[in-house]
């Protein structure tokens, strides 16, 4: 339910969550579209934020605050940096 950046956004709303091409982890799906969340809020990370977020605090770390996760059938798509339109999806 945490997304953590090392940038924050504006953004609030549905946001396509794009699993990234590198680096390829094993068993994981990469440079797939896998679901849509609701991006409901952004701060700063506190340590509180770990155990949902699945990692340590760091220097300069955003917390994007997730609800309304779903999984989808996933889909290629080219990403690049930042959020960006794709088929009327916030990536």
């Amino acid at each position: 339910t945490i997304e953590t950046r090392t940038w924050r956004t504006r953004h609030r709303g549905e946001l396509l969550i794009i699993a990234s091409k590198k680096p390829q982890i094993d068993n994981l799906p990469s440079g797939l579209a896998i679901a849509i969340v609701t991006i409901v809020d952004c701060r700063a990370m506190t340590i509180r934020d770990e155990p949902a977020a699945g990692c340590s605090i760091y220097q300069g770390a955003w917390a994007w605050v997730l609800e309304n996760i779903r999984e989808i059938p996933a889909f290629r798509v080219s990403g690049r940096l930042g959020i960006f339109e794709y088929q009327g999806y916030h990536i």
